[in-house]
């Protein structure tokens, strides 16, 4: 489904990808984890258009998207979840959603049931659904994640992109967080996760990569990286 094969990129003359290589395959949940600085969000940049990578390819579904901006790789079906939430302070709730279904509406994506597909989202994220005429830069900073991650879905997308869906929450709000993204997996959403916060991640996902330095240093099964002495020593101990 989702691509990406001997990828470099970085910032002016700073390279901060070296070579790396992700496979996200369709109705599976992939981790990227990794210390701050080790190039997560970079990797989700490129991939979504926001920086130019430098060498490699990533494809979409077969089709190459490395070269495209932003937009058309939103309208190939790519939906991301941004580091930092960046939701749309001062629209409400719902408006907020009704853009992440934009391409639907423009004709570049199929545009199916938004409204049925919007009350699902509300369902899904029942804080969102209590506060839907809300304006959106008012909520908590868990909310604000939980209306990021709606929004992406709202594009119903092929493969979606969260980037440190845990940051700066409190645990029950992580919890809560991430028994979100297990409901989105068992409804065969695909997903790319980038995540600081180890244990979670490989918890709900179905395969996993460590990124340390901007190179992939271990791959494999959510399963096995859990019990992998380097990768629980690094990444398992304390606070996580």
């Amino acid at each position: 489904m989702l691509s990406i094969k001997n990828l470099e990129a970085g910032y002016g003359q700073v390279k901060v990808l070296h070579n790396i290589s992700i496979d996200v395959p369709k109705g599976k949940v992939i981790t990227l984890i990794g210390s701050n600085g080790a190039g997560k969000t970079t990797t989700m940049r490129a991939v979504s258009g926001m920086i130019k990578p430098t060498h490699g390819e990533i494809t979409l579904d077969g089709k190459r998207i490395d070269a495209l901006p932003s937009h058309r790789i939103a309208r190939l079906g790519l939906a991301h979840s941004p580091e930092g939430r960046r939701v749309f302070a001062t629209m409400s709730v719902e408006d907020n959603l009704i853009l992440g279904a934009f391409p639907r509406y423009t004709g570049s994506r199929s545009k199916g049931d938004v409204k049925g597909d919007l009350e699902k989202a509300m369902e899904l994220f029942p804080r969102l659904k209590e506060r839907r005429t809300q304006q959106a830069g008012t909520l908590s900073g868990g909310e604000q994640q939980m209306l990021a991650m709606a929004r992406a879905i709202m594009l119903n997308p092929e493969v979606v992109l969260l980037d440190e869906p845990s940051m700066g929450l409190a645990p029950i709000l992580v919890e809560e967080v991430f028994n979100i993204i297990g409901r989105l997996k068992s409804e065969g959403v695909t997903m790319l996760l980038v995540e600081q916060f180890a244990a979670a991640a490989l918890n709900v996902a179905d395969y996993g990569y460590v990124l340390e330095n901007g190179k992939i240093s271990v791959h494999g099964p959510a399963d096995k990286l859990k019990t992998d002495p380097a990768v629980k020593a690094a990444y398992l101990g304390g606070g996580h």
